[in-house]
């Protein structure tokens, strides 16, 4: 990648679902290296939409769509999913953990997927074990509760090993897709401060979504999608 390549950058973006009206029409968009940008929409906006077209699970009717300056509609559906799990960490409203493995097998998971993660989480911390082990740590969560199942955690235990998961291998972007909507309103500023800690250390970007105005302001830059979002505007009139 090239010094000043964008991490995320769109270009006449437009996308509907089948037999539906248009959804997502941007005109333009970018996320810089390292840069940490809240995005807010209500209900209904295309948020989750957005994020699927960004992790190459779906593809724009029109447009393009560069991470890292690949232009996803270049790849195959199987190096798309490569594409992302090599340079992409998700953290989902549900975490989506796996409740039968140990809260350290959870967070080893993208090692297993990605050689590249597997191999940058080696070389900083010696092994991919010993790599989420000081994730865990530094997240909070004991070496006591590492092999403990995933499913017997608290909500705000689960969100930070999803974080974990998410960060291990210093993927270049990190998407977070409303995961503090079960906290209290210290325990998410809490978890931001983390996060952002985290991503710094990983240099990663962060691409934060949530409904939760009042975090904005933690953030480098925000955006209201349905601002950006041209197809949003014309249904105003």
């Amino acid at each position: 990648m090239a010094r000043h390549t964008p991490i995320i950058e769109l270009r006449d973006l437009r996308f509907a679902w089948p037999k539906q009206a248009l959804l997502l029409d941007i005109a333009e968009f970018t996320l810089q290296p390292q840069q940490r940008l809240f995005l807010k929409g209500p209900s209904g906006s295309g948020k989750t939409t957005l994020l699927g077209l960004l992790g190459g699970v779906q593809l724009p009717q029109s447009g393009c769509i560069k991470l890292l300056g690949q232009d996803l509609s270049q790849l195959s559906a199987s190096a798309r999913d490569r594409f992302r799990v090599d340079h992409s960490g998700f953290i989902f409203q549900q975490f989506n953990l796996l409740p039968f493995l140990s809260v350290l097998h959870n967070v080893l998971l993208p090692c297993q997927f990605s050689k590249l993660r597997q191999q940058r989480a080696t070389a900083r911390h010696g092994s991919i074990e010993e790599a989420a082990q000081a994730l865990l740590l530094q997240l909070g969560l004991t070496e006591s509760l590492h092999h403990t199942l995933a499913g017997q955690l608290s909500i705000g235990q689960q969100q930070r090993v999803a974080a974990a998961r998410a960060l291990i291998g210093q993927p270049e972007l990190v998407i977070a897709d409303e995961p503090t909507s079960a906290l209290d309103a210290d325990s998410r500023e809490a978890f931001l401060h983390l996060l952002f800690s985290e991503c710094a250390a990983a240099k990663a970007s962060l691409l934060f979504v949530s409904h939760d105005q009042s975090l904005a302001p933690l953030f480098d830059r925000s955006i209201d999608l349905t601002e950006l979002n041209r197809a949003t505007r014309k249904q105003e009139y």
